[in-house]
């Protein structure tokens, strides 16, 4: 077990916690929350040795392998299957000694190695990093390209799977879902729950709290506190506590009854829609946690939109995509004030995509888009984040998009997202990745939006920011389409969901609890039957349509070839696996080899197959489209 007793923690001058005494047993997941810069990352730091305590003392046994996410990357031309599977130390130390002996001619050696492979599963190792990097979201050609042709948000991916990939005994987990889109959540939230060993996750997604801990350490106030159950079940243990200070009650009871106006407005107007009682029931959840957040230090609301037209936008039968290559075709699809709509749907298949065309940074290859004259978007993506004038302050990027502004104004509306005193004057530059994406939001605030198209909006925001901007977005009279694997933020803003899958946007009929339901149906190939897949020409092309069937038809062809050598070499191996002399002592390294050679065949056979299938139907598809 890992033990904390007596434990003061310095970072430079400032102390961030003292006195902090408590274990961690083996097998037990442990949240860790508080306020950015309350200590959390420096506690894992002290964990893996790069901090040494300034009081007290912490212990861990010896023999513990520890895993952690890197941070940095070299980048070079190492293939990322290999990267992955580099994170399970033990199996590449074991390979070299194999390595070494088979040099050396050292036959007990080469057994021994051989027999130590079999115990950690090493001829397995192949197969385990390409499931962890499929449910990461990385497709079959990509498991083989080189380290340095990824962006950074997928080497992080990367980093990740090469941690989970190392046999551990404590995982050490800080903001693991701030590059993942909602589908690796999920794969990631039922791998944690799985993983037998010791689990330190710092995470600002309750949802994904929710389902992964037993318990919490909460940082505050220079104290580490502990609490029993999941996430939800520690806001109401704080809650209670807060409830009592008599002195904060007052602040509290407003607090509530704000909430309780949001409740009582969306419930007048809801229908009996799975999805509606969906967010009553999680804003009435925020209602009765609202007294745990009372010392949020963000306080801010959206000004009322300076109009609002009876339509926003309509489109009519729209394709668009990149270049020649359309992504989504036959959009149907209007929006009018109000309306909360969130984004679900495979990565990749197009979410982002919509999202741009709405905002008009791409346009469509066909249909028309009717946009009111009013219509004024508020749109929040990465690469606004990315745009930012570094060597401004966060007084001046305002200032510059209200020049009438006071200084005054901006510290004050600013304060609200708690940039105050000398923080508002600093260069942007200094910033951390959290302080960059809440300023935008500001600016975007700011400038009175009718129309809010947030993408991924709460990536690097802790905990309380949030919660501040999901209790802002109760107000907002106008509409919000979002894009978030952040669950409890879909839930609560959302009243309405709509897939994007097959190059289609359609309605999703259920809840959000029955999404990886229909996940896990979609990627294992059955479920609802496709919509015609986008074609890489633009619509109307019969030319191009009839090329991109025959290469479709000619791809086919090559997949089934493919399947026939796949099922060849099965049975071969299976004849080998039949005869009983292989499973003697002598033949121990051919059996391995079998082995190892088998299951790496059944995964690419298993792949062949899902690849036969999925192209087929987008065969068909193409053929019924062109009639």
């Amino acid at each position: 077990m890992l033990s904390f007793s007596d434990l003061a923690l310095r970072r430079s001058t400032t102390l961030l916690f003292e006195a902090a005494s408590f274990k961690v047993y083996g097998g037990q997941k442990l949240g860790i929350t508080g306020a950015n810069g309350c200590g959390k990352s420096s506690l894992f730091a002290l964990i893996r040795g790069e901090l040494s305590a300034d009081q007290g003392d912490f212990s861990m046994p010896r023999d513990w392998a520890v895993a952690a996410v890197e941070q940095e990357t070299r980048l070079c031309a190492r293939q990322a299957l290999d990267y992955v599977i580099d994170g399970d130390t033990e199996l590449r130390q074991t390979e070299a000694r194999l390595a070494q002996a088979e040099r050396d001619h050292d036959s007990m050696q080469i057994a021994g190695c051989h027999e130590r492979l079999q115990e950690i599963d090493g001829y397995q190792a192949q197969s385990r990093a390409a499931r962890l990097l499929a449910g990461l979201g990385f497709a079959d050609a990509e498991m083989y390209k080189p380290l340095n042709s990824f962006s950074g948000g997928w080497i992080m991916r990367l980093n990740l799977a090469r941690a989970l990939m190392c046999r551990s005994d404590l995982l050490l987990l800080d903001e693991p879902t701030n590059h993942l889109d909602l589908d690796a959540v999920i794969w990631l939230e039922q791998w944690l729950r799985r993983y037998s060993g010791s689990l330190l996750l710092i995470s600002h997604d309750r949802d994904f709290l929710d389902a992964v801990v037993d318990s919490v350490a909460h940082i505050e106030d220079q104290r580490i506190t502990l609490y029993r159950g999941n996430y939800s079940a520690f806001e109401l243990q704080r809650a209670e506590r807060l409830a009592q200070q008599q002195a904060a009650h007052q602040k509290q009871q407003q607090s509530i009854a704000h909430m309780q106006s949001y409740i009582d407005r969306f419930r007048a107007k809801a229908t009996k829609a799975k999805q509606a009682q969906s967010r009553i029931k999680a804003l009435e959840k925020m209602q009765l946690i609202a007294p745990a957040h009372i010392d949020s230090p963000f306080h801010f609301e959206f000004r009322a939109p300076a109009a609002l037209p009876s339509s926003l936008l309509k489109l009519d039968h729209v394709a668009t995509g990149y270049g020649e290559k359309v992504v989504l075709q036959d959009l149907e699809f209007s929006l009018i004030p109000g309306e909360r709509i969130g984004l679900l749907g495979l990565n990749g298949a197009g979410k982002s995509t919509f999202i741009k065309l709405l905002a008009g940074e791409l346009t469509a290859f066909s249909g028309d888009i009717t946009r009111a004259r009013e219509l004024r978007i508020g749109y929040f993506a990465q690469h606004q984040v990315e745009q930012l004038d570094l060597e401004a302050s966060a007084l001046l990027t305002l200032q510059r998009l209200d020049p009438e502004l006071s200084e005054r104004q901006i510290r004050s509306y600013l304060g609200g997202f708690n940039f105050r005193g000398d923080k508002v004057l600093q260069a942007i530059k200094t910033f951390s990745g959290g302080q960059k994406a809440r300023l935008v939001l500001a600016l975007l605030i700011w400038q009175r939006p009718n129309l809010l198209l947030l993408d991924e909006p709460t990536n690097h925001l802790d905990l309380e920011m949030r919660l501040a901007l999901n209790q802002a977005l109760q107000g907002f009279e106008g509409s919000v389409i979002l894009v978030s694997h952040d669950r409890h933020l879909l839930r609560s803003v959302c009243d309405d969901l709509w897939l994007v899958d097959w190059g289609a946007l359609q309605r999703f009929d259920q809840d959000l609890d029955a999404y990886p339901a229909w996940l896990a149906k979609r990627k294992s190939g059955s479920g609802i039957r496709p919509a015609p897949n986008a074609s890489q020409g633009k619509p109307g092309n019969s030319g191009s349509h009839r090329r991109e069937l025959k290469a479709h038809a000619a791809k086919l062809v090559k997949i089934e070839r493919e399947i026939a050598r796949l099922s060849a070499t099965r049975d071969q191996l299976e004849q080998e696996l039949s005869e009983q002399s292989i499973y003697d002592a002598q033949n121990r390294e051919a059996l391995n080899s079998a082995l190892a050679a088998q299951a790496e065949n059944q995964q690419r056979l298993t792949q062949a197959e899902e690849n036969w299938l999925q192209l087929s139907e987008t065969i068909e598809a193409l053929e019924q489209q062109a009639g």
